[in-house]
């Protein structure tokens, strides 16, 4: 079978492979990106490694990507457990709309190839960067919950968010205009 992969007008999403792992670190192993992340900062490579296998195995669901950025993977994009959906981009492209342009593609991907009813996200409350994604992309808020991640020594709470699924294709203008 063959493996997805998508384009946008600066990214290539597409299966993870084990020439991304020094890149994927990069990404993984900072604290400041993986601020908000459902999991801690990748302390060692092997950390990082266990987490692109993982990735790897599921490739051929064509649900979860790379966001490759001039022949290097700079991020992830998808959804690792259908319906929830989310992102993660090194911490030197953000504000440049990557994670945007990402979504915008991978959005109808999603719907025309799953069943699933709508897309979900779990965000941090002090995620802003995410949430204003999220929201223009056309997600709103369905719930929230307390302490539901234990990292860096704290409790983290949840804003829960979706997107139905369109009556007939995504309409409306996702870039916010």
């Amino acid at each position: 079978m063959e493996e997805t992969t998508l384009r946008t007008a600066r990214l290539l999403l597409r299966p993870a492979r084990l020439s991304d792992l020094s890149d994927l670190n990069v990404v993984m192993s900072d604290h400041q990106t993986m601020r908000y992340w459902s999991q801690e900062a990748h302390r060692d490579l092997a950390e990082t490694e266990a987490f692109l296998a993982r990735m790897m195995a599921r490739n051929h669901l064509g649900q979860d990507f790379v966001m490759e950025l001039e022949g290097r993977a700079v991020g992830k994009v998808g959804a690792y457990a259908l319906p929830e959906v989310g992102f993660i981009l090194r911490r030197d492209l953000w504000g440049k709309g990557l994670s945007t342009e990402a979504m915008i593609c991978l959005i109808p991907h999603l719907f025309a190839t799953t069943d699933v009813l709508a897309l979900t996200a779990d965000v941090d409350p002090r995620n802003l960067g995410s949430l204003r994604v999220l929201e223009r992309l056309g997600f709103r808020e369905t719930g929230r919950a307390e302490r539901t991640f234990f990292l860096y020594g704290e409790w983290a709470d949840s804003i829960y968010l979706a997107l139905p699924r369109p009556e007939a294709g995504i309409s409306g203008d996702l870039n916010g205009n």
